[in-house]
C-alpha cells in the first residue's frame, strides 16, 4: 500500500492560531490563552489536528478545484455531515461517524427539516477512518508567550479592558494519505469500516461503481480519486485559517514541506528538522541522508522539497550544497526536487496523471 507522507513548516511570528479560551484567575474577566503542551523546559505553544482540519476543509471550501463538501446537520447535542463518500470529497478524504438518534421526536424534527431534503437516508451507524492523517502542529522548541493588554475605548464612559496570549515560533506537522483508501469505501461490520450502509451500498451498485468483493468494498473511477487527491493538495499549497487573523495576520501556509509516496504510513522524514541550541529550526541533513538510505525501497517517488524563499535562507544554502558534487546528498541529487511549497504540492499531485504509476492506487 502506497502513502503520501510529508513533513510541513508553519511560520508563526507573532501569533495565536489556536486558542484554549478564558483563562481563570486573570487580571481581566476576558482573557484569551493560547494552547501549549508543559514541560520541565517550558512551554510548547501547539494547534489541534481538529483545528488544522478545519482550516484546510474552509479552505477547500472556499477555493477553485472542484471540491465537494457534505453538508452538515445538527440534532440536539450532535452534529455530523451527510456521511456520503460516494458523493462528498471531505466525507471520503476526512472520513466521518454518523449515528442519528432513533428517538421518534428526533426522526419528527429531521423530516420536518427543509435543509435535509437531499439528505442520505441512514437507518444505522455509518463510520469511516480518514484517509487524511495529520499531526498536532507543535513548536520546534519551547518559547515564550507574550500578555497582551488591551481596551475597548471608543464607548463613552471606562474603557473595557481585555487581555489575550501570543508567541513566536516555528510549528511542525506531519500528514499521510492512504493512496489505497481513497475512494474506496467498504462495508465491513466493523467500527470505521462500515463507510457503506444498505442505502449507500444500493447507491454505489446504481452508479456501477468496482466492487471489491474480496475487500467487502466499491471504488470510485481512478480518475475521480485523482481529482479529490489533487484538489486537497492545493488546498495544503493555499491553506488559509487560524485564530487571532484580524490583530495577528499569520501566514498558515507551509514555508517549508518535504514529502513523497512511500510504501508504508510510517513517517520517514519527521525527524529531519528540529530546533538547535538557541532554538531556531534546522535541517538535519545527516538524517534525511540516513533516511533516504535506509529507507530507498519504500520512498516510491521523487522527493519533493517546496521551501520558500527568504525563509531560513541559510539553511537553505546549506541545503543546496549537500546536493551539491561532493555533499552528503549528492547521490540523491536526482530524486529530489526543490521549488517553492505551492509547486511542490502540484509536483506531486501531477505524479498521480501518469499511468505508471496507477499502481500506488491498488
Amino acid at each position: 500500500m502506497a502513502f503520501v507522507t510529508g513533513m510541513f513548516l508553519i511560520d508563526a511570528p507573532a501569533s495565536a492560531l489556536n486558542n484554549l479560551g478564558q483563562i481563570p484567575g486573570s487580571r481581566t474577566d476576558n482573557t484569551v490563552g493560547v494552547k501549549i503542551i508543559p514541560t520541565r523546559e517550558g512551554g510548547y505553544p501547539y494547534v489541534s489536528a481538529q483545528a488544522f482540519r478545519y482550516w484546510l476543509r474552509k479552505t477547500l471550501e472556499h477555493g477553485e478545484w472542484g471540491w465537494v463538501a457534505a453538508p452538515v446537520y445538527r440534532e440536539a447535542k450532535v452534529a455530523y455531515t451527510d456521511a456520503n463518500p460516494l458523493k462528498y470529497w471531505d466525507d471520503d478524504l476526512f472520513g466521518y461517524m454518523r449515528a442519528p438518534s432513533k428517538r421518534e421526536s428526533a426522526r419528527a424534527a429531521r423530516e420536518a427539516d427543509e435543509s435535509r431534503a437531499g439528505e442520505t437516508p441512514t437507518k444505522e451507524t455509518v463510520t469511516r477512518i480518514s484517509p487524511f492523517r495529520v499531526s498536532t502542529l507543535v513548536s520546534l522548541a519551547p518559547t515564550g508567550v507574550v500578555d497582551d493588554f488591551g481596551v475597548m475605548s471608543r464607548q463613552e464612559g471606562d474603557p473595557v479592558p481585555h487581555e489575550h496570549q501570543f508567541y513566536r515560533t516555528t510549528l511542525k506537522g506531519l500528514f499521510s494519505l492512504d493512496l489505497h483508501a481513497v475512494g474506496t469505501f467498504t462495508y465491513r461490520q466493523k467500527t470505521g469500516y462500515l463507510n457503506l450502509d444498505e442505502e449507500r451500498e444500493k447507491e454505489a451498485k446504481e452508479k456501477e461503481l468496482e466492487h471489491l468483493v474480496e475487500e467487502k468494498a466499491f471504488r470510485v473511477p481512478l480518475s475521480e480519486r485523482i481529482s479529490r487527491i489533487t484538489a486537497l493538495f492545493e488546498g495544503l499549497a493555499h491553506l488559509d485559517g487560524g485564530a487571532k487573523q484580524t490583530i495577528h495576520y499569520t501566514d498558515v501556509s507551509p514555508r517549508l514541506v518535504i514529502m513523497a509516496v512511500t510504501k508504508g504510513g510510517n513517517h520517514v522524514f519527521g525527524h529531519v528538522v528540529d530546533a538547535d541550541v538557541r532554538h531556531r529550526p534546522v535541517m538535519k541533513i545527516e538524517a534525511l541522508r540516513e533516511s533516504l538510505d535506509v529507507f530507498a525501497d519504500d520512498i516510491l517517488s521523487q522527493v519533493y522539497v517546496g521551501w520558500t524563499k527568504g525563509y531560513l535562507d541559510g539553511e537553505r544554502a546549506r541545503f543546496t550544497e549537500a546536493l551539491s558534487e561532493g555533499g552528503i546528498l549528492a547521490d540523491f541529487k536526482e530524486r529530489i526536487k526543490v521549488s517553492h511549497p505551492r509547486q511542490a504540492f502540484q509536483a506531486i499531485a501531477a505524479t498521480f496523471q501518469n499511468e505508471q504509476n496507477s499502481g500506488w492506487f491498488s
